[in-house]
């Protein structure tokens, strides 16, 4: 499972047998959390959260911080998406030390 980000204690991550639409797993401590990120003529459109199954989902208020940090890193993600399950190469994890 390839780490994609760290962020503040959030981890964010990718399987290595996802399927679409992209996404990405959000783990904060002992919870997790999956946002799908709905992109429409090369931009964001949406961003849903799902919960995983057998986890218990993160709060509200890490959820809102995992989305904005989704919102701003998006394009940094589909890059990584398309480099790894796309273009089959290593990605690399970025640790995010600058607060959004």
């Amino acid at each position: 499972m390839p780490k994609i980000f760290e962020y503040f204690g959030f981890i964010f991550y990718f399987y290595s047998n996802e399927h679409e639409p992209i996404h990405v797993h959000v783990m904060h401590g002992a919870r997790e959390s999956i946002f799908d990120l709905i992109m429409m003529d090369g931009e964001l459109a949406e961003l849903n959260v799902r919960e995983k199954k057998g986890a218990e989902p993160l709060p509200e208020r890490d959820k809102r911080t995992a989305e904005a940090f989704i919102r701003k890193y998006h394009k940094n993600i589909i890059d990584k998406w398309v480099k790894f399950f796309v273009l089959k190469q290593s990605i690399r994890s970025t640790n995010i030390k600058k607060k959004l």
